[in-house]
């Protein structure tokens, strides 16, 4: 008998959430590869024990030029539907895995944005942290998503219970429910200290009680879109031209970090990357900065 597709995409989300503990965001976003697929399969009337190698790599090119679709968001939907049906062939719903000699092609991963130290400066002195209460908590906050290297995620979602003044650093909830430690730098410490002494309690709305830390202007937890849109505020009036988001100062702290000398295992370890090779692609953008560091400044380096 076959099984709908509906049915078993929700079995599979619930898998990826209770089994292998991954997070809504990654979940959605195989949610929707998953319907999309689902979609073409019922126009041309496949039932997932209808589909085959040859129909992948139909669909495959369908994304590619129908969908006009990246290689890298291609890359990311073959690589759903790999694990889409492997886990159906392991829970023995199809007798085969029709993907399992799918080829996801390779990513062609870019280097990550970073800002350079002195335009990171700039934009944390641009903020007043005696502009209260905005200017305490905007500031706190960036000097925390570059000073720990948070995810926006995990600052939105920070607790007081989760700050250890004492040995300075940081207990963690990242991506895979995994807990990692992260060093709560003096420079951070004194700005997340003097939020919250001064700022964090004119936030507050009729004696209401919050349990995050970042609040918005109604006392409330401050969604990342918002975190976002006061960055691009702060780096406009800062002067920056560049693109600035929350993720970029992220970016910028493992990079400066690399810059200075710290161990790459070490790194990885603060960003809470499951793999050594993710936070690798910091060594490239080190050395591209190297590369033109010598080209600019060195006798043999310059272009002729």
């Amino acid at each position: 008998m076959s099984h709908p597709f509906p049915s078993l995409v929700d079995s599979f989300l619930l898998y990826l959430a209770a089994e292998r503990g991954l997070s809504v965001n990654y979940r959605l976003s195989v949610q929707r590869t998953l319907a999309r697929f689902s979609d073409w399969c019922a126009e041309h009337g496949h039932q997932p024990d209808s589909v085959d190698e040859p129909l992948l790599a139909a669909y495959h090119r369908w994304l590619r030029t129908e969908c006009a679709l990246a290689a890298s968001s291609c890359r990311v939907a073959m690589v759903h539907l790999r694990q889409f049906f492997r886990y159906l062939a392991h829970e023995k719903v199809l007798s085969r895995n029709p993907a399992a000699l799918l080829e996801c092609g390779r990513s062609g991963r870019s280097l990550p944005e970073t800002l350079r130290a002195e335009q990171v400066n700039i934009l944390l002195q641009s903020i007043d942290p005696a502009d209260l209460p905005y200017g305490a908590r905007d500031r706190a906050m960036l000097e925390m998503l570059y000073g720990s290297g948070l995810r926006v995620s995990e600052l939105v979602s920070l607790r007081a219970e989760q700050v250890d003044w004492e040995e300075s650093f940081l207990r963690i909830t990242g991506k895979g429910h995994k807990t990692r430690y992260v060093p709560l730098g003096g420079v951070a410490a004194r700005a997340l200290r003097s939020y919250l002494n001064h700022a964090r309690t004119r936030l507050l709305r009729n004696g209401r009680r919050a349990d995050v830390l970042f609040l918005s202007n109604r006392g409330e937890r401050l969604t990342r879109d918002r975190i976002r849109q006061i960055i691009k505020e702060r780096a406009r009036a800062a002067g920056l031209p560049e693109n600035v988001y929350p993720h970029i100062l992220r970016h910028s702290f493992a990079t400066h970090l690399l810059e200075n000398g710290a161990d790459l295992r070490v790194i990885q370890d603060m960003l809470g990357h499951a793999s050594l090779s993710t936070t690798q692609v910091y060594t490239h953008v080190d050395q591209k900065r190297l590369v033109a560091l010598h080209q600019s400044f060195h006798p043999r380096g310059r272009k002729q």
